[in-house]
């Protein structure tokens, strides 16, 4: 069957180690486009958090955001679907993370929350620059977070958590492991992200693939992170990036470069020939 939809990590797949993307990649995706094939961003970013250099390629439309919390048409402005936590059950995790040495930061309203104890910090938490510089793009600074989200009583799409050393990372695992009204996975290895039943981007593929008249055996998905397993496991063809955890090897269809290697453009050539990219 023809691939019709191409769904994309962004983070070590789509983007290279300085968070660019190549001209290889954007050669690929434009000829898709040109194609009629569908490229879908597919993040555990918001929609603000997307590269204006990806958002702005004439012909992405659609993205499964904040790991399948919010379906988004970009071109409209406008939410299809949503899995999000009630601002108790935000408010609730973020208390019981809250005496932890960690970073935490809810998603609400496509906006990150931050508050000066972590954002003029993050260096503690492990934060790379390039992540440091993406944090500074897309939060809000409010002075206490809790005190916000209690106020605010607005759902959240995401709780981002960042760690100094991966001991703490995995205490912390623990604890919410515990619970059985969230779901938790990571994208690097120095962080977890929680998000509501339901909100995984295998699950949010689907539900834009029924939205577009589009089948699974139609996408093909593109990852390199745990966060990324269900999205490979929903599509018809799953591909994982050379520079995986190696974790992710089981749950592919096929291996590619990896994202300083122009992956996702190799990828497309090999499953879609007839583009004549290489």
């Amino acid at each position: 069957m023809e691939i019709r939809l191409i769904a994309l990590d962004m983070d070590g797949t789509l983007l290279d180690s300085r968070k660019k993307l190549s001209q290889a990649n954007r050669q690929a995706l434009c000829a898709c486009i040109e194609k009629d094939i569908m490229i879908v961003p597919s993040t555990g970013r918001t929609v603000d958090g997307i590269p204006e250099e990806v958002k702005s390629i004439p012909g992405i439309r659609y993205a499964v955001t904040t790991n399948g919390a919010v379906i988004e048409d970009m071109q409209q402005k406008k939410k299809l679907d949503s899995r999000l936590m009630s601002w108790e059950q935000a408010l609730s995790l973020l208390q019981m993370v809250d005496s932890c040495h960690v970073m935490y930061d809810p998603y609400i309203d496509g906006r990150g929350i931050s508050e000066p104890r972590f954002f003029d910090h993050m260096e503690e938490y492990g934060l790379p620059s390039e992540i440091q510089a993406l944090v500074r793009r897309t939060r809000d600074i409010h002075e206490n977070i809790i005190e916000f989200v209690k106020i605010s009583k607005k759902p959240v799409e995401k709780i981002n958590l960042f760690f100094p050393n991966s001991q703490e990372k995995a205490r912390v695992r623990r604890l919410l492991e515990q619970r059985d009204d969230v779901l938790i996975t990571s994208s690097m290895p120095f962080n977890l992200e929680i998000n509501a039943l339901g909100a995984t981007k295998g699950e949010g593929l689907l539900r834009l693939g029924k939205h577009l008249g589009i089948s699974r055996e139609e996408m093909m998905a593109v990852g390199d992170g745990e966060n990324d397993v269900s999205m490979l496991q929903a599509a018809g063809i799953g591909v994982a990036m050379k520079n995986s955890k190696t974790e992710l090897f089981d749950f592919a269809d096929y291996i590619t470069d990896s994202n300083d290697e122009d992956g996702v453009a190799k990828a497309i050539a090999h499953f879609l020939p007839k583009l004549n990219l290489f």
